[in-house]
């Protein structure tokens, strides 16, 4: 096979300034030619896409995220294919080992956890494989971020509370400090914040905040394996997360939301239910879906 990064140069620049052609000619929810890309979700395997779960089912050959998928999710959908643990592999042992099997008719699945499309370097994977010929496309999953919405009873955007959400991830090996953003996130003051990969710098991150003025008492919410059955939730705010954190031993696995949101706190009532969004077209509003039409 060409050389990984190469493989990944020369699809970059024979896509030119142009879209995937493919992007209208399939929907995110179809089965496709190919390779899938499957995100498996924070761990519970009923949050598996119906998709995915069709999918998986049906597969020779399962490539997964060895300990980030759940092994019950492995034992109920894939203990009829041949599974192959990603973690320490790199693209030169990945790549020929589906390619091959693809080429030789075996239904080959790629299970990311989560949903690729975040932090899930799965753009990489398919593109070497584009150019050796193996079409791929990625049904999305569950991120971590909602499930751990759902553990706190709570949205991540809240009516006079939280307009936006931010997913990033702290400074550190792979992220120069000039590209963490998070103060600058919690700076507008409207943001849920989630931090993704950041579970060992939790008391490191929340330093750096307090040093940058932030109230020592927003909310904290750290959700540790999010819908798997040893799902932990520790509450604090900036000054006291990260004592919790480290005496609780976490250092991996854990989603961290900031913002009064994860509190549920302070939240204004929306005009989706009081008549407002009934008022059909003399409105400004859909009466047939009950959606603002314009804010």
């Amino acid at each position: 096979m060409a050389d990984p990064q190469s493989a990944v140069d020369a699809e970059d620049e024979s896509r030119g300034d142009g879209l995937d052609p493919r992007v209208r000619e399939h929907t995110a929810g179809e089965r496709q030619a190919g390779i899938p890309f499957i995100g498996a979700g924070p761990g519970d395997p009923g949050l598996l896409t119906l998709r995915g779960k069709e999918l998986v089912d049906d597969a020779d050959l399962v490539v997964h995220a060895g300990s980030l998928v759940s092994s019950e999710l492995l034992e109920e959908h894939c203990a009829h294919a041949e599974l192959v643990n990603s973690v320490g592999k790199d693209l030169e042992e990945l790549v020929p080992l589906m390619r091959d099997a693809y080429e030789v008719g075996n239904s080959v699945v790629r299970l990311h956890s989560g949903d690729p499309a975040i932090y899930g370097a799965a753009l990489e994977q398919m593109d070497a494989l584009e150019h050796e010929g193996v079409p791929t496309y990625i049904v999305p999953g569950v991120t971590s971020a909602f499930a751990a919405s759902a553990t706190l009873r709570t949205q991540l955007t809240l009516n006079g509370v939280a307009n936006h959400v931010a997913f990033t991830r702290p400074q550190g090996k792979t992220l120069e400090p000039e590209e963490d953003h998070i103060s600058d996130f919690l700076e507008m003051g409207d943001v849920t914040t989630c931090i993704y990969l950041g579970t060992h710098a939790v008391a490191e991150t929340m330093d750096r905040l307090l040093e940058a003025g932030h109230d020592p008492d927003t909310p904290v919410a750290v959700v540790y394996h999010a819908s798997w059955p040893d799902e932990d939730v520790i509450e604090g705010t900036i000054e006291t997360i990260g004592d919790r954190v480290e005496e609780a031993g976490y250092r991996a696995s854990a989603m961290v939301l900031i913002g009064d949101a994860a509190r549920k706190a302070g939240y204004e009532r929306s005009y989706l239910y009081d008549g407002w969004a009934s008022r059909g077209s003399d409105g400004d509003a859909d009466a047939d879906t009950g959606t603002e039409a314009d804010d």
